[in-house]
Parts: C-alpha cells; structure tokens; sequence
C-alpha cells in the first residue's frame, strides 16, 4: 500500500494536490523505521484511499532530507497541496498516530468548503449556505462548516448557530469565533429592554442591541463604549464582552474592529 519515491515533484507535490501524500522519511539502518514502517502500511491499507503513503530513503535521497529539514528519522510529514501540513518524529504507537491523523487529514470537502468561502465574500449567500449543508450532511463533525454556516446564519437564525457551535472546544482554530456566536446569539434574540436588568444605562444598552439586530457594528460599538463608560459592570460586564465578540465575530483586520478597538480599550481603563 505504499510506493517508494522516484521521483519527488510528480510522486509527492503534484499527487498531494489530488490526495494527501504521508512521507515516510527512513533509512535501512535505522531500526524505529522498521518498526514504525508496519504501522504505517496497516493504517494505510485502512484509509481506502483517502490519502497515500510514500517513503523517501533519507541514504538514498539526502537532499530531500535537506530540502525538509529532516534531522532525525523516522520522521513523517504529511503533504497537502504541495506544502506539509503536519509531522511527526519517531516510532509512535498505532493509536497515536490514528488520532493524529484524525486532526491533521483536511476535509475530504475542503474544496467546497473553499468554494463556500469564495462566494460568502461575494455575498452569494444562499448559494454558500447549500454547500455548507452538503458539507455537513455528509461529514458532521466538520468543524470548519460548522463554524462557517455559524457565522452565515446568526441574524437570521440565531438559535441554531448556536447549536452549531456548541460542540467547538478550546483549543480549536475557530474558538474565538465560536464564542463570539455564543455571546453575540442571545442578544439576537431578545425583543424587549424589559428582558434586561433594570438600571439607569438600560436605555442604552437596548439602544446598542437594536442597532446589533439591524446589523449595525459601528453604532452597536458606541453605545456599548458608553454604556462601559457609564456602568461597567452592568448584566454581568455585557457590554465589553460584547465588544469582544463583535471584534472577534468581525475579524482583528475589518476596519470597524481597527476603528473601534482604541476606544474601547480606553474605556476599559477610565
């Protein structure tokens, strides 16, 4: 279930594009390779084709060593689009490497998932939101699509982008998004001040969730810089968790997060 590579650019970096490549970096005299070579050929022979495992003899092929930066064998990096996206040195138990596997294998959709991408930044969409829902319909712990169709969904169903988050942890690459979504969906939500605490900067604060409801960043962040101007602390310290979650819902570089983020970090320190 495993080839020896010949030739690197074709076997390698041009097939990873198609299916991901694991590189088996080895030696003849090195005994973890020998061990670890087994391990290798069953989980490969497991996969169905989902990727393929090629070997480089390090001996035969120093300059791919070189090339790599391998230092000590084993070592098995993982190729994707012609770039390693993970690695790993030594001869590791069977299940470890399953599990790194596991996290470390893109999507079998990251093409759709890439595609849905390109047309929410054209703002097509009702055509994102299918592909998204492809995607999950056939991989649901897709935590990219999930977090994805999070984000597209929040105005308008606020309750199931939550839903969709809930299973992101920490640690994930869409943490901070997710919990963003958290705090930004129940406020969505609300139809009345009533359902907020009573106090002076209530007002003010219900002014900062309409204009969020109406889609409105900049207006939103302002009253919610006064409200922690005036009353810090008020329902819980929402108005600067709020803050938080839009400039993270937003993205650090969108220019309303740049526009917004001194003064909000002043208001902290009044």
């Amino acid at each position: 279930m495993s080839y020896e590579v010949h030739d690197f650019e074709r076997e390698v970096l041009q097939r990873s594009y198609s299916v991901p490549v694991l590189v088996d970096f080895w030696a003849e005299w090195c005994a973890p390779c020998r061990m670890l070579a087994p391990v290798l050929e069953r989980l490969a022979a497991r996969a169905n084709g989902r990727w393929v495992l090629a070997k480089v003899n390090t001996e035969e092929h120093p300059e791919l060593a070189y090339r790599y930066g391998v230092r000590s064998i084993p070592n098995v990096k993982l190729f994707v689009d012609g770039q390693v996206v993970d690695e790993f040195v030594g001869a590791l138990p069977e299940y470890v490497i399953e599990r790194w596997l596991e996290q470390a294998l893109p999507s079998p959709h990251r093409k759709l998932l890439q595609q849905a991408e390109q047309l929410l930044q054209a703002q097509r969409i009702s055509e994102a939101q299918s592909l998204l829902e492809q995607v999950l319909a056939a991989e649901p712990n897709n935590e990219a699509a999930r977090a994805l169709l999070a984000k597209l969904l929040l105005f308008a169903e606020p309750e199931r982008a939550r839903e969709l988050v809930a299973p992101i942890e920490p640690g994930s690459p869409y943490e901070e998004l997710a919990e963003s979504i958290r705090t930004l969906a129940p406020l969505l939500q609300l139809s009345s001040p009533e359902q907020l605490p009573e106090a002076p900067v209530r007002p003010l604060f219900w002014s900062a969730v309409q204009a969020l409801q109406r889609g409105d960043y900049a207006q939103a962040l302002e009253h919610l810089i006064e409200v922690i101007r005036t009353d810090r602390y008020y329902f819980d310290d929402a108005a600067r968790k709020t803050c938080i979650a839009i400039f993270k819902f937003l993205g650090e570089e969108h220019p309303i997060t740049l526009r917004y983020r001194r003064d909000f970090s002043s208001a902290l320190y009044i």
